[in-house]
């Protein structure tokens, strides 16, 4: 699929969800003038044209899978792996915004305070000062160049229980979706490795950005702090490689961490804290 056609299909994805939200909004308040059914053919548009773009990406790796690429870790210190290529792929289910081999990572501190687990009632929500990654320093995974850098968004609440994972699929979701790609990743970072790879730090903390568009980063430079910005449900560095910076059209590239791999889901791993000063 061409690049002009993943556009198009993307903006049309969008368009339709919008038009589902606006149609069961107006049906509260006056009567819509057509059959109940009609309402529900932009809804199978929605899953027709997502349908389509994923067929199309699976088929393009499977017939040409692209080879790893090797950067360094973006973290310092002591983590563990969710969500992880190594265990399946696209490893978040889904091709959309190059997550094709993305990974998700929290921090598992060998002292100090563990991470909460999920509370099926209560509390509903935890403040983010209660889960290590918040505020860790986020590092570049090589030398390159800012293509775009962001963290205006707020951070919210966690979402690691039932009702707050209602709230997070349910009411979340659907307004996230609406607001596109950067409402969904929240907050991020993205890196211009050359050869035509990139690199995606997303839900990065509020204000905590020492880059801008344009900078020239060199590998282990501290670019901000991991955040729980976006469509996440609890503090962490969601990480990815692209074939391009338009996170609507890129593909996903497989990585490679430097002294790590890529570990699998809930594998803790460890590196060696070394932050680069900026030059």
């Amino acid at each position: 699929m061409s690049i002009g056609m993943r556009k198009f299909t993307a903006v049309l994805e969008r368009l339709l969800v919008l038009y589902v939200f606006v149609q069961v909004v107006a049906g509260f308040f006056v009567e819509l003038p057509y059959p109940y059914w009609v309402g529900w053919v932009p809804i199978l548009g929605v899953f027709g044209v997502g349908f389509v773009r994923r067929r199309a990406v699976s088929r393009e790796i499977v017939a040409k899978p692209p080879a790893p690429v090797e950067v360094g870790p973006p973290v310092s210190g002591r983590w563990s792996a969710l969500n992880s290529p190594a265990d399946k792929v696209p490893s978040h289910g889904t091709h959309g915004l190059g997550q094709t081999y993305a990974i998700d990572i929290v921090a598992v501190p060998e002292e100090g305070p563990a991470r909460p687990a999920f509370a099926w009632l209560w509390p509903i929500a935890r403040g983010n000062r209660a889960f290590p990654a918040f505020g860790a320093p986020l590092l570049a995974v090589g030398d390159a160049t800012v293509v775009h850098a962001e963290d205006g968004q707020r951070d919210h609440l966690s979402r690691n229980s039932l009702a707050a994972l209602l709230y997070f699929f349910v009411i979340e979701g659907i307004g996230r979706t609406l607001g596109g790609s950067r409402r969904v990743v929240g907050n991020h970072v993205v890196l211009d490795l050359g050869e035509g790879t990139y690199a995606v730090y997303a839900h990065v903390k509020q204000g905590s950005l020492a880059v801008r568009a344009g900078d020239e980063v060199v590998a282990g430079q501290r670019l901000g702090s991991c955040g729980n910005s976006g469509n996440s449900t609890e503090p962490h560095l969601h990480f990815q490689l692209m074939d391009g910076p338009d996170l609507n059209v890129a593909r996903g590239v497989p990585f490679s961490w430097r002294g790590v791999g890529v570990p699998g889901n809930r594998e803790t791993f460890t590196v060696r804290e070394e932050v680069t000063p900026v030059p």
